[in-house]
């Protein structure tokens, strides 16, 4: 069953950055584009598992803090080794200034 989550304020994310959300077990990270989007993917590495909260982001791109491999966070996809596989991604709306996420 999927269900929208209310995730975050807006103001609770830096422009071009992130911050981790936990719901249910499970690890998110919520990303604020430089262009003032938002997106949300899995909140850890595909690659050992590190949470990518603690790891840089440059316009759309997270580096994982560990091994620093790439993500584009709009999409998912692995864009630099080690990692090879894509992070799952989930869809985000405003709804006046809180973000949600369908999980």
């Amino acid at each position: 069953m999927t269900e929208w989550i209310d995730a975050c304020a807006k103001d609770d994310i830096d422009p071009e950055d992130l911050i981790r959300f936990d719901h249910q077990g499970r690890s998110f990270a919520i990303y604020r584009s430089p262009d003032d989007a938002f997106y949300c993917t899995d909140g850890l590495c595909t690659h050992e598992q590190v949470h990518l909260a603690d790891g840089l982001v440059m316009d759309h791109v997270i580096e994982c803090p560990k091994h620093n491999g790439q993500f584009d966070y709009r999409s998912g996809e692995a864009l630099r080794a080690p990692v090879c596989e894509n992070l799952n991604t989930y869809t985000v709306k405003m709804e006046g200034e809180r973000i949600w996420i369908l999980i």
